[in-house]
């Protein structure tokens, strides 16, 4: 094919489409039509053209001025890998880090206010609620949801901490902006993060990140269990190690 066939063929509003959703994957906590436009090079109105579109099609979601992909794609790259996600070929390493302790080993990314379940190994039943990859929970009182929102930049990260619906889960649920910015500073620092009945009485959770080769947290690994079976500090002690080395093996798999 000849470079003016090429010419003639290409779809430009596809590809600035695509654009859109490229930019969009970037900012999980979601951007607004104005910030969008600059950063695609676009007018106000195309912008919100595009927006509105990948919105109408559940590409996208909007949530009072904010827009953010949906969790959609991951249909699509289940489709195009043959009926799997990729954390399908992922779950090995999870299975194992699950079974060394008999205990639930998750993974999820962040969409929105929410963490959405990528892959799920269950162990014993410890919430309430049902999980499966697709379900979302709350980011602010998840530790996924925790070293997730570590990852953005400091400019999502504030219009996260205050935009976001916050609420008391349990006695135990940091619902203060001022002490959840610091427990994901922690969780920056410390590339980890251990949430203690925040979300519902009864169950821990500790989760480390998963970065891309530039060193950007794509998603998030996690372990939950009965606060009866490991402490806090046993918690640390002996699950993170092993959480680490998952999530270099993950990283390796994905991105080396």
């Amino acid at each position: 094919m000849d470079d003016q066939a090429t010419t003639r063929d290409h779809v430009g509003s596809l590809e600035r489409g695509l654009a859109v959703m490229e930019i969009l994957a970037r900012h999980p906590a979601g951007l607004t039509l104005t910030e969008m436009a600059e950063e695609a090079g676009l007018t106000r109105a195309g912008a919100r053209r595009f927006l509105l579109t990948l919105t109408a099609t559940g590409y996208a979601t909007q949530s009072g001025r904010l827009f953010s992909l949906s969790p959609r794609l991951l249909t699509i790259v289940r489709t195009w890998l043959g009926g799997a996600s990729l954390w399908t070929f992922a779950a090995p390493i999870l299975r194992e880090v699950a079974g060394q302790f008999n205990e639930a080993c998750n993974a999820a990314v962040l969409s929105g206010e929410d963490v959405v379940y990528v892959a799920r190994i269950p162990g014993r039943r410890i919430l309430s609620v049902s999980l499966d990859v697709g379900t979302r929970l709350p980011a602010y009182c998840t530790s996924m949801g925790r070293v997730l929102l570590a990852g953005l930049a400091p400019g999502e990260l504030k219009s996260f901490l205050a935009e976001a619906r916050i609420e008391r889960r349990t006695p135990k649920t940091i619902t203060s902006r001022a002490a959840l910015s610091k427990a994901i500073d922690a969780a920056r620092a410390g590339g980890f993060a251990i949430v203690d009945e925040e979300l519902e009485l009864g169950l821990r959770s500790i989760a480390v990140p998963i970065c891309d080769r530039a060193g950007r947290i794509v998603a998030a690994i996690n372990v939950s269990t009965q606060s009866a079976r490991f402490s806090v500090a046993a918690m640390e002690h002996d699950i993170l190690p092993v959480l680490r080395k998952a999530k270099q093996r993950v990283e390796e798999f994905f991105f080396v």
